[in-house]
């Protein structure tokens, strides 16, 4: 079993947002990852989704941009981006979705001796626009991703590979110690996968902090192809 990731893919299959406004390099961008995803990934394989799958603002919106991917191979595990308003009640969002879609909230899944704890994460300390009501946000996301690391400890084993899966960076550019990375270090996370980042700016795909690796996988970033994290 592979593990492979991508992130803000903002599709609008219902919704008029098309991202080749953007810029000449979103003009089908879609078509673009279906084809580097089926040629990479196989049925048993996992495949971590980071946010903004849909412009979608109602459930039935987003689910169709979801069911957009069910002709692709593999495992599919999505967390919600900031502009995944679709996404309105987890209970709901895992009703309507197909078999082998699996959608983290401050929890986690375990397949084999892969375990992915997820939740959407927020604005760091550090960041250009960080504001006193994002340190509201980013304590509470804080917790949200201190519970999916409760739900961890119920189901990991020993030799267990624990991936935590982030919408936003949970850093700036200077690394700083953050509440994700503290939490991150605390529960002997091995790699975390995030997005949300666009554009021109520098932010490396890889990088390390304290032993583990962070992988930025945002659909423009990566050149609208999977990265492989296991």
């Amino acid at each position: 079993m592979k593990v492979y990731a991508i992130s803000d893919l903002h599709l609008s299959g219902l919704a008029d947002k098309p991202m080749d406004v953007f810029g000449p390099g979103w003009e089908g961008h879609f078509e673009k990852i279906k084809r580097d995803w089926a040629a990479k990934v196989r049925e048993d394989d996992l495949v971590l989704l980071g946010g903004d799958t849909s412009w979608g603002m109602r459930l039935e919106e987003g689910m169709f941009d979801v069911r957009s991917l069910e002709e692709l191979p593999g495992i599919k595990i999505f967390i919600r981006g900031n502009h995944d308003y679709w996404w309105s009640g987890i209970t709901r969002v895992r009703q309507a979705a197909p078999p082998d879609f699996y959608f983290l909230q401050n929890d986690c899944i375990r397949f084999g001796n892969v375990v992915v704890a997820g939740s959407r994460g927020w604005l760091c300390p550090g960041s250009a626009d960080f504001t006193d009501h994002d340190l509201v946000l980013y304590k509470r996301e804080a917790e949200r991703f201190r519970l999916a690391f409760s739900e961890v400890k119920k189901v990991r084993r020993e030799g267990d590979i624990l991936l935590a899966l982030i919408h936003y960076p949970p850093f700036s550019l200077k690394k700083e110690d953050t509440l994700f990375t503290e939490l991150f270090e605390e529960n002997a996370v091995d790699k975390v996968i995030f997005g949300h980042l666009h554009g021109a700016g520098y932010f490396p795909l890889r990088s390390e902090k304290n032993g583990i690796e962070y992988l930025l996988t945002s659909c423009d970033k990566t050149k609208f192809s999977l990265t492989e994290v296991l």
